[in-house]
């Protein structure tokens, strides 16, 4: 068995969409209307189908979960999330850890955390 895709959830899903591609480089691989499969396996659906299935409520910022994502230029990153035309709520703005790691942690338009961090020594290099 293997992880195929992760699902969050999104109010807008064109805005959404572009928010992955202008900032992550991600394209649609297929769209459903309400599901839309991107590349790197990240499937956004529609808030209202997600709360029909659930039965429940969307919590937005609930800390929870994370999506996390490798840049190896990370100011430059840094400096593209600084000059984003969609105001940006950040956790943290560029750090560095005591361990050598940069990071950036903010919340995409709907409230899911995105972490996006320098490489680790021990996965430069690595495909999987």
């Amino acid at each position: 068995m293997r992880l195929k895709n992760i699902l969050i959830v999104v109010s807008d899903m064109e805005r959404s969409v572009s928010f992955y591609k202008e900032l992550f480089g991600l394209r649609v691989v297929c769209d459903h209307g309400g599901n839309v499969i991107m590349t790197e396996g990240l499937v956004l659906q529609d808030r209202a189908i997600w709360e029909s299935f659930l039965k429940n409520g969307v919590v937005p910022n609930n800390n929870a979960s994370e999506l996390y994502f490798e840049e190896t230029n990370i100011e430059a990153f840094a400096e593209k999330l600084e000059h984003f035309h969609e105001p940006i709520q950040y956790v943290n703005h560029l750090m560095e850890h005591s361990w050598g790691q940069k990071v950036i942690r903010f919340y995409d338009l709907d409230g899911n955390l995105i972490e996006v961090g320098t490489p680790m020594p021990w996965t430069r290099g690595r495909n999987s």
